[in-house]
């Protein structure tokens, strides 16, 4: 963690665990309620596109996806390491939850509904080394107000989305085994 610390010196292991968390935990709660941009400021647009197309497929079919249950069991960084002008973490993250697919009545249509399942996530996540650091309270670039980026990304006054991309971690990959 040395090299992360050398561009990066208010990193803890610790914090970065629970945003990993947070941001696991908020993907799976958009996918539910079908509100990507909640979470659009911490993720690449490769990860939100991917999650957007499944939103739609969902929609199109008129299913809803549910994590009931979800919580996270273990979270632990793989590697890290710092290529060209970004810092690179991969996480391993066992999870746990219901998996299902319910339709736009609520009957239950495929999945596992009755029992939570383990599952192992791999994330990566970058920082660019030259990073704009973040004061206390984060300011909305469109009207000013404060925004939790940890909540929720858009302003609750003016709907614009805090980019995060030029100040902290940013997952751009994420897998399910």
């Amino acid at each position: 963690m040395n090299e992360i610390l050398k561009y990066d010196s208010e990193f803890t292991e610790s914090k970065f665990k629970t945003f990993v968390d947070n941001v696991f935990i908020q993907i799976h709660l958009a996918v539910m309620t079908k509100e990507l941009d909640k979470i659009k400021h911490f993720v690449s647009h490769k990860v939100f596109d991917y999650y957007n197309k499944f939103v739609t497929e969902l929609n199109q079919n008129k299913l809803i996806q549910m994590y009931d249950e979800i919580n996270v069991k273990n979270t632990r960084i793989l590697d890290y390491n710092v290529l060209n002008d970004k810092m690179i973490i991969n996480v391993i993250i066992t999870s746990r939850y219901m998996n299902y697919l319910m339709d736009e009545n609520g009957n239950f249509v495929s999945g596992i509904n009755d029992r939570r399942i383990e599952k192992e996530n791999f994330l990566t996540f970058e920082k660019k080394i030259d990073f704009v650091q973040q004061g206390n309270v984060n300011k909305c670039p469109g009207c000013g107000a404060s925004i939790d980026v940890n909540a929720n990304g858009k302003c609750a006054y003016c709907g614009t989305i805090y980019d995060l991309n030029n100040k902290s971690w940013i997952l751009v990959n994420i897998e399910t085994v």
